[in-house]
């Protein structure tokens, strides 16, 4: 179950960052909204997979996870260019965390 917690709290961390950056400096209520309920959720539920997972795992993997799919975001939907380099270095990012969590 932390796991799948785990997995869950690293998508929501991607939601308030990309939410965070359409606030416009937390001024425009709706992001900030999503930002604020997506941040308690994320931190929440990294606490508690915490509990049972070794810190230093589950944080990078958090991380992990909030990063790659922050920037895929903003490579599909925002104006940050997609570049062969960046693709291949996120697809690094994911094979780190998948092999994280064999490793465990």
């Amino acid at each position: 179950m932390a796991w799948l917690v785990l997995v869950i709290s690293g998508v929501l961390e991607a939601v308030w960052a990309t939410a965070l950056g359409k606030s416009d400096g937390l001024s425009r209520p709706a992001p900030t909204a999503v930002f604020v309920v997506g941040l308690v959720l994320s931190m929440s539920g990294l606490g508690y997979a915490l509990r049972t997972l070794p810190v230093g795992t589950g944080y990078a993997i958090w991380v992990g996870i909030g990063a790659v799919l922050t920037a895929a975001y903003g490579m599909a939907f925002g104006d940050d260019p997609v570049t062969p380099l960046k693709v291949l270095l996120l697809a690094g990012i994911v094979g780190c965390v998948v092999g994280l969590k064999l490793a465990h």
